[in-house]
């Protein structure tokens, strides 16, 4: 692992281990991991004693952010020859990719941060905040997070998307068929790329200016719909091809659409009530690729990014405090909790026994990692950090 460092005294790699171990044990800061120095685990973990924490953040403004991408994608080649990522038979490989802040400040700025004014009752103020976008490969349940790209400052999202997704596509041109995006996507440059490389897209449709959701509304409001049911979720279902009001693609387009009814029990009152979402979506499958209700599946299997990623990132293991501000460190931070997201789910799924961690939640598994960690901690037990 290499670093812009020119005569470094701890090497990059100690340090990468070191933050790897902290997101393991879901620490919320690198203090906190530095009250753990005297543990003899560091000497075997790390062959040597354990950086400080300036150190340690001094050494990820530094460091490349290519090799620790290639740590990412050599965990992915590995996870797939040990079988720990399997294909189900019936399930396309998708790649989802979604934006996320990471962070924002009134006050904290570096070079590599984003503003935007904001009015506030103080009046207008200037906001500063780092947004990147994250790749997720998902395989039915199964879930790895690949990459990560930052936003630049005069770019949007779906700039830095297509970055993304040239890289990852580039590196994996197998490992998926269908790209998963937001509404936000759904815009001509972003498909002609993607479908430049032989992958299709399935985007939500939901800005109502425009043309193509018109025109799909006033259709289907003449077209019988097709009765579906999932559950407690039933669904009136539309599904078209050929659409061609999205002059700026070039190319005829398909529209599904879903009206779905939950029912569901309130947890205050036990009273049932039915929730009502109407979702839309446009994608480059053609209906011989992909039923109606595949088309749906995918569209709603967009939210696993949100619920297994950035959800869990930021509750659990804390990705989105900022460790050190600087826009390579933060990347870097955010780089090495995917590494570690990945190899604790695939220890727990793979390594523990389905007995053993029936009814155990991951948390109990990374706070046993931590007490192994403190066990032999020469200091009293209510000095360990949190």
């Amino acid at each position: 692992m290499r670093d812009r460092r020119r005569r470094p005294r701890i090497a990059a790699f100690v340090v990468a281990n070191s933050v790897l171990l902290l997101f393991l044990i879901r620490l919320r800061s690198l203090h906190a991991l530095e009250q753990t120095r005297p543990r003899c685990f560091w000497k075997r973990w790390l062959g040597k004693p354990m950086p400080s924490a300036d150190t340690m953040g001094r050494v990820l403004t530094r460091v490349s952010l290519e090799d620790l991408r290639e740590v990412l994608y050599g965990l992915y080649h590995r996870s797939r020859r040990n079988k720990v990522l399997r294909r189900p038979a019936s399930a396309l490989g998708t790649l989802i990719l979604d934006g996320h802040e990471s962070t924002a400040s009134y006050r904290r700025h570096c070079p590599g941060c984003l503003s935007r004014r904001i009015k506030t009752a103080a009046g207008e103020r200037v906001q500063y905040y780092h947004r990147h976008v994250t790749a997720q490969l998902q395989w039915g349940p199964r879930a790895f997070l690949l990459d990560v790209e930052s936003q630049c400052a005069g770019e949007g999202e779906v700039a830095a998307a297509q970055r993304l997704f040239l890289r990852v596509v580039g590196r994996l041109p197998r490992a998926f068929q269908v790209v998963l995006v937001d509404g936000l996507y759904a815009q001509a440059p972003f498909f002609h790329t993607v479908l430049s490389r032989g992958k299709n897209v399935v985007a939500v449709l939901k800005d109502e200016r425009r043309d193509l959701l018109q025109d799909a509304r006033g259709l289907f409001a003449h077209i019988p719909p097709r009765q579906d049911k999932d559950g407690r979720t039933e669904r009136l279902c539309w599904d078209e091809d050929g659409f061609t009001s999205w002059t700026d693609l070039k190319r005829p387009v398909r529209v599904v659409r879903s009206l779905e009814t939950t029912v569901r029990r309130r947890q205050i009152d036990k009273v049932e009530e039915e929730l009502t979402s109407d979702w839309f979506w446009v994608t480059t499958l053609s209906p011989h690729q992909a039923s109606t209700a595949t088309v749906i599946a995918l569209g709603h299997q967009r939210w696993a990014i949100e619920n297994q990623g950035f959800n869990e990132l930021t509750h659990d293991w804390h990705a989105d405090h900022v460790f050190r501000h600087d826009p390579n460190a933060i990347l870097a931070f955010w780089l090495l909790a995917l590494t570690a997201y990945n190899l604790f789910h695939a220890f727990v799924d793979r390594q523990i026994r389905p007995a053993r961690r029936r009814g155990l939640t991951c948390l109990h598994w990374a706070r046993q990692l931590a007490a192994d960690l403190y066990q032999d901690l020469p200091v009293l037990p209510w000095a360990i950090p949190p």
